[in-house]
């Protein structure tokens, strides 16, 4: 572990030994756990850079790059959302953490969904930012476009940050190609496990985003200690995910205080 500097928030970074995998992650802040899961092609930056800085003024923010993407190394095995959520897990029994806040985004919050239903023990409140749990959870064109997928279609600021940071960048093929086939076999969480989370949930998704908003609504009612938002925009808009910025973005326009109201809000 060491310690940076990003944008003169000082934080530690490091790699951990976690089911055959050396995973990156960074820390930033002090105070109760946050762990922020990326979305399906991306860092940890390239999902969380613009919201990290605002989280780490109340809490310990800790965030972590899966199998296969940026600067954590592939097992050489297909991805699951399962996996990942046991590779979390494992994570924080290395790091002694016994509970924590999970923030994931989109497959990120696939994987938070998994958590909360495999290690209940471990979570204190759950966020899902646009998370998939069925598959008629987003329009039909979505799984012919998987279906077709090429790296060429893969959004640019998406392949940049991989080979920014990657020690071999010629693996982008392969965080790709596993990705694009774990959502071409997505398989619904059946209902009994969705039902049965008890923690606190904060579920968000965008006006316009690929995850339907009725789909949000579905897993709203599914979970009974739940809360929903339906934020203006697209797919991780709400906290300025790098395909969704442009030259009009505002950090007022994030989510991070309605995230924070929530997660330090005292149980009844």
């Amino acid at each position: 572990m060491k310690t940076q500097t990003t944008e003169q928030i000082p934080f530690t970074n490091g790699y951990s030994d976690v089911n055959g995998l050396k995973m990156y992650y960074e820390i930033y802040g002090t105070g109760k756990p946050l762990v922020l899961i990326h979305g399906g092609g991306s860092t940890i930056q390239t999902s969380f850079e613009k919201v990290i800085p605002l989280f780490a003024k109340n809490r310990k923010v800790i965030a972590v790059e899966l199998q296969a993407h940026g600067r954590t190394n592939d097992r050489n095995q297909d991805l699951s959302f399962e996996q990942d959520a046991d590779d979390v897990f494992q994570f924080l029994k290395n790091l002694e953490i016994e509970k924590a806040d999970f923030f994931g985004f989109s497959n990120g919050g696939t994987t938070a969904l998994q958590i909360a239903i495999r290690h209940p023990e471990i979570v204190n409140k759950l966020v899902l930012g646009s998370a998939l749990a069925k598959r008629n959870g987003v329009p039909d064109w979505f799984w012919g476009f998987m279906e077709q997928a090429s790296l060429e279609n893969m959004p640019e600021q998406l392949k940049a940050a991989y080979r920014k940071v990657a020690s071999d960048p010629e693996r982008l093929q392969v965080m790709h190609d596993r990705d694009a086939k774990r959502m071409v076999h997505f398989k619904d969480i059946p209902d009994e496990k969705i039902t049965a989370i008890k923690a606190p949930t904060f579920i968000i998704v965008g006006d316009k985003d690929v995850i339907l908003p009725e789909h949000a609504l579905q897993m709203h009612r599914q979970i009974s200690n739940s809360q929903l938002a339906i934020i203006p925009g697209g797919h991780g808009e709400y906290i300025g995910e790098t395909t969704t910025l442009d030259a009009d973005f505002n950090e007022n326009t994030l989510i991070v205080p309605l995230i924070e109201k929530f997660l330090d809000k005292k149980a009844n």
